[in-house]
């Protein structure tokens, strides 16, 4: 028991010095003013680098994510038809549809799914 404690405080001392070491070889020693901004070729930026993200597409392309991995949930549940029990399959497949058609509704709802105001 004391040696696996003994093991511990030494992976956490040996990580801890690493962490630090690389956290003081890391720093840049000096700051050049053409190397910090966002175009290299010596002309100033007339305005910002950064571009407006919509929020909406990011919004669209999370719920794409969302249903697109539960429909691949799905894909299991019709290949293990056969090997189950028809009342507990169809109990279980038609709770998680009832949930997945809450969640679009829920979206719906929100607003979340007309991409034009």
């Amino acid at each position: 028991m004391t040696s696996m404690i003994l093991l511990a405080i030494t992976f956490l001392c040996i990580s801890f010095i690493m962490m630090t070491l690389a956290n003081i070889l890391s720093k840049k020693s000096f700051i050049d003013r053409e190397k910090s901004s966002p175009f290299e070729c010596g002309f100033d930026p007339k305005n910002s680098a950064r571009l407006m993200f919509s929020l909406r597409f990011f919004l669209i392309a999370v719920i794409f994510l969302i249903f697109d991995v539960e429909i691949a949930l799905l894909l299991p549940l019709i290949m293990t038809y056969n090997s189950s029990n028809i009342f507990i399959w169809l109990i279980t497949s038609l709770l998680f549809i009832l949930i997945l058609l809450i969640g679009l509704y829920h979206e719906w709802n929100q607003g979340a799914l007309e991409w034009a105001n």
